[in-house]
């Protein structure tokens, strides 16, 4: 029985990590994963899904204006598809979460989506959300504040290295630019009270 997965946590948790290391354990099986990045995300290359660990695996674009239900059946017509791993899930829209449970209900294959559950807001991203509303499965994929608690929210940090509560929702980055901190240390660094 296939069913919708979402993984998520804060930045650097390691959820492209544990995506490629899921994707491998389907290939070391004999099974054929489908793996597909969102085309903004290009800090590993266009088309490559990479962890700051060390390890990455060439995958499949997908952008706003992709029907993924279609793009999957597509695939499934050059050969099976054991599985779909989507990285980066926060930056698809409602729409194609949509998509994606029509392919584990309608295709009987298992897609498991790994990204971020909030914004440097403390907002929820519309993919995020659906996700929550609509998977079968959440897993949180876990990593921890400079204090040791869990981290649960990200502050955007701007040139100057002060944190940022304005911008657009997305705006691709890493270390230099974001810090993954418990809610307490969150709303110090924001200033909410």
């Amino acid at each position: 029985m296939a069913k919708l997965y979402f993984n998520y946590s804060t930045m650097n948790a390691g959820k492209s990590a544990v995506l490629l290391q899921a994707a491998h354990n389907y290939r070391e099986r004999g099974m054929t994963p489908y793996l597909m990045i969102a085309a903004i995300d290009e800090r590993a290359g266009r088309g490559r899904i990479a962890s700051r660990i060390g390890i990455g695996a060439d995958a499949d674009i997908f952008s706003h204006d992709d029907d993924l239900f279609a793009k999957i059946a597509a695939r499934l017509k050059q050969g099976p598809v054991a599985c779909v791993f989507i990285d980066e899930a926060h930056f698809m829209d409602k729409a194609q979460v949509w998509q994606l449970a029509r392919v584990v209900d309608d295709l009987n294959v298992p897609v498991m989506c790994y990204g971020l559950r909030v914004d440097f807001r403390g907002e929820l991203f519309p993919a995020s959300a659906a996700l929550l509303a609509w998977a079968d499965e959440m897993r949180e994929v876990r990593t921890i504040c400079h204090c040791g608690r869990k981290a649960t929210m990200v502050v955007r940090n701007g040139p100057d290295g002060a944190p940022l509560m304005d911008g657009a929702q997305i705006l691709v980055g890493g270390n230099e630019t974001y810090v993954s901190l418990c809610r307490r240390h969150w709303r110090e660094a924001v200033g909410e009270a």
